[in-house]
């Protein structure tokens, strides 16, 4: 298991743990970008890329939403 400034190694966690990092850097995010110095903000912007990222490569055929895309749009 491998373990960085900031947590495990994304590649390390299991689905659930995944999925919980995540959610806890979409929660933190305008608290980094309001109050976190330069170099917290960069971390946390890298850190939150990681794990879509491993996200992504779990579950490229994840399910999207159609109301996201252009043509959903262009509906509502």
């Amino acid at each position: 298991m491998t373990t960085g400034m900031m947590g495990v190694a994304p590649r390390d966690l299991d689905d659930d743990d995944l999925l919980r990092e995540m959610r806890h850097c979409h929660e933190t995010r305008n608290d980094a970008l309001l109050h976190g110095s330069d170099d917290a903000l960069a971390r946390h912007t890298s850190r939150t890329r990681e794990l879509e990222e491993e996200y992504l490569k779990r579950y490229p055929e994840r399910d999207i939403d159609p109301m996201r895309l252009r043509s959903g749009a262009r509906q509502r």
